[in-house]
């Protein structure tokens, strides 16, 4: 298990003819967040990990009376204090260290529709995405977020504590979907000038994943497209919309293509009117497949 971050503290504990050691390190995650640290607190016997905790800056506001280094140093003092009293119960009390497993990518083309109409202009847009890759042999999932359960994002940042997000859903299954692609395809109608709340639940809980990423996994390069539409006329009406995507595409590493934007489609079946667009959505898929 590969230890990063400066030791902050180091004590050795004599319990049953064993020598242990309980140790807190300090590591500096500012490369993803502003003034981030994170404190791995860790019990030993020689080479194996007994138990393992972690915690961080961002999960305590300024409010909170004690903070992320005092979390650890307490959590230390207290396994030092079991493992004095009782060697075999600490290790029966404390769960074995665990962190997510690699991903290894699969070719697959996930498809994200983010409209809650189903027979939409969103809709069309991704079945001609998904028709694309289907015709060029490529595995397509499409993920429809408003029929799906995704607990919204809270903002507890414990993620990045263990690699993974504290609620179990349907989420799971959608980020190693998307950890794996290819190609990632976002269709979004405009709403109230951003992407519609199911979508945007979806996104936001992606934060899981780049949490995932701070222990030292890395995503292989991967494309992103995203297709939009929007009833009222101008392409300003997708301000938000690009902007959303954008960081969500560069939090993760993917590589954006040039998207799609459609406006003055305010009628179902709109974009099947918008000459030499059908062309262009299957041959942007094609050529990043």
């Amino acid at each position: 298990m590969e230890q990063t971050g400066e030791i902050i503290r180091d004590q050795q504990v004599q319990a049953g003819g064993t020598a242990y050691r309980v140790v807190v390190r300090e590591e500096d995650l500012s490369r993803f967040y502003p003034g981030m640290l994170r404190y791995t607190l860790e019990a030993w016997a020689g080479p194996e990990v007994l138990a393992q905790f972690r915690t961080n800056t961002y999960e305590y506001s300024p409010a909170m009376p004690f903070h992320a280094r005092q979390v650890a140093e307490e959590r230390a003092a207290s396994w030092e204090a079991e493992l004095r009293a009782d060697p075999g119960v600490f290790r029966e009390s404390h769960p074995a260290p665990s962190l997510p497993g690699g991903r290894v990518q699969d070719g697959r083309i996930v498809i994200i529709q983010g409209s809650p109409r189903p027979g939409g202009n969103s809709a069309i847009l991704a079945s001609w995405a998904a028709e694309a890759a289907r015709r060029e042999g490529r595995e397509i999932e499409v993920i429809y977020p408003h029929d799906m359960d995704i607990h919204p994002c809270i903002g507890c940042y414990q993620c990045y504590n263990t690699g993974t997000c504290v609620f179990q859903d349907d989420m799971n299954e959608i980020i190693d979907a998307v950890a794996k692609c290819r190609l990632l395809v976002i269709c979004s109608p405009v709403y109230t000038n951003t992407v519609p709340a199911g979508l945007k639940a979806l996104l936001d809980r992606f934060l899981a994943l780049h949490a995932e990423m701070t222990f030292g996994g890395h995503l292989r390069v991967r494309k992103g497209l995203l297709m939009a539409v929007a009833g009222r006329k101008g392409q300003d009406n997708f301000m938000c919309v690009t902007e959303v995507i954008r960081v969500f595409f560069s939090h993760l590493g993917i590589t954006p293509l040039q998207p799609v934007l459609v406006d003055a489609t305010d009628v179902i079946r709109d974009v099947t009117k918008v000459e030499g667009l059908e062309d262009r959505v299957r041959y942007l898929v094609r050529e990043n497949l």
